[in-house]
């Protein structure tokens, strides 16, 4: 599948984690992606979000988490002559993803009303906070909180827990991954009809829909969940953590009364398998507590590595507990992609970090350039796709309608 999208051309508008997200998947199958950037804010925020000791002049490590495979133009959207600009890429563009709230968008031209008057079979894809018409902006942490994750992630409030986020832009994500989906849709519905099409996602939409198991909690038990640390509220034992000897960490994820057994007589104990109090799910649920007592103390005496092969040697879903140095240096059981050989490999050999000399991401359908540095394909863009000289391109550049 190299290359599978390499006619089609994205224009991406947004900024931060989501819609960035979409625009490098599409670059990763092949398509140009061209990162339009505000010239008069120097471009997406996250260029700057950078973590203590990260040099001041290299992009921060948190824009290179979405923005491989990707060209760089700078462009004040407010002036006459970068709307003009604006246009002439958009009559080029198959598609246009864009995070602005509807007022916003409406005021750049942006929205989709505006877009299909410059390109009749444009699509537009959009992730919004809320509501498609509501101009409230959205962030990960108070959709978050508003969805219903705090409330539910933490510590318990027994053991004096606070509402807690999660430490990574979950909401952000999984609105990415819904636009991509819509997107496709929308791309293999205009290969039937020839139309073009809107899409929007809405931030708190996504957030709400991957509540899965606790909506239905609540909304078919009613039974509002709480705040349980990394437990399961429907099964037991699963997503507890116990450590095995020197204080290595491992979880179980124990989901049937069968692997339950199987993990009793790998940790010798046989007789609780067969305890009332434990023998089915529900009775484990009920008596989580004790249960991760009794599990914590046989499992303190064992070799994490020891054990942890053991019981997937069983059937027994379990693992260790990765510090993200670990996460990049697993074996190649983790590996889903393979190389040219077919040979798995390990995650590590997959990330180039980008520089002068390496200068792509290695275990995707196409080879991507690092994350481009603000502005840096402004004058290549409109030279070679919009046509224009590099004596115009000079003008625009000394009159700050480009960068």
């Amino acid at each position: 599948m190299d290359g599978i999208f390499s006619d089609v051309i994205v224009l991406e508008l947004a900024g931060v984690l989501a819609g960035p997200s979409v625009g490098q998947f599409f670059a990763e199958l092949g398509a140009r992606v061209i990162k339009l950037e505000n010239t008069t804010t120097n471009g997406d925020v996250t260029r700057t979000w950078k973590m203590p000791g990260e040099e001041g002049d290299q992009l921060s490590s948190y824009f290179h988490a979405c923005n491989w495979g990707k060209e760089s133009i700078a462009v004040n959207l407010v002036s006459v002559e970068g709307q003009a600009i604006f246009s002439e890429l958009v009559a080029k563009t198959d598609v246009v993803i864009s995070n602005y709230v509807p007022r916003v968008a409406k005021s750049l031209n942006a929205d989709y009303a505006s877009l299909k008057a410059i390109k009749p079979d444009i699509i537009c894809g959009s992730i919004v906070g809320y509501a498609p018409d509501s101009n409230r902006p959205g962030y990960d942490a108070i959709i978050q909180a508003e969805s219903g994750y705090y409330h539910i992630n933490g510590a318990p409030k027994s053991e004096g827990g606070a509402p807690t986020k999660m430490p990574v832009a979950l909401m952000d994500i999984l609105a990415g991954h819904q636009l991509k989906q819509a997107i496709l849709i929308a791309l293999y519905n205009k290969l039937k009809t020839g139309k073009g099409a809107s899409v929007t996602v809405s931030l708190f939409d996504a957030a709400v829909s991957a509540m899965a198991n606790q909506a239905t909690n609540w909304l078919v038990a009613g039974i509002i969940p709480d705040r349980i640390g990394s437990e399961h509220p429907n099964i037991a034992p699963y997503g507890s953590v116990y450590e095995a000897q020197e204080g290595q960490q491992l979880v179980l994820g124990v989901g049937t009364d069968r692997q339950f057994a199987q993990l009793c007589a790998v940790l010798g104990l046989d007789e609780v398998a067969h305890d009332i109090r434990f023998k089915t799910n529900t009775d484990r649920v009920q008596n989580r507590h004790t249960l991760n007592d009794v599990l914590g103390k046989a499992i303190a005496s064992f070799n994490r590595a020891s054990l942890l092969k053991t019981l997937n040697n069983k059937g027994v879903p379990s693992g260790a507990v990765h510090a993200m140095d670990e996460v990049f240096d697993v074996t190649p059981e983790h590996v889903v992609l393979r190389d040219e050989e077919g040979q798995a490999r390990g995650v590590s050999e997959y990330i180039v970090w980008p520089n002068e000399e390496n200068s792509f991401m290695k275990g995707t359908s196409s080879k991507l350039s690092p994350p481009p540095s603000f502005a840096k394909h402004t004058r290549t863009v409109l030279k070679t796709m919009l046509g224009y000289s590099d004596d115009q391109i000079t003008e625009w550049t000394d009159l700050e309608v480009i960068k």
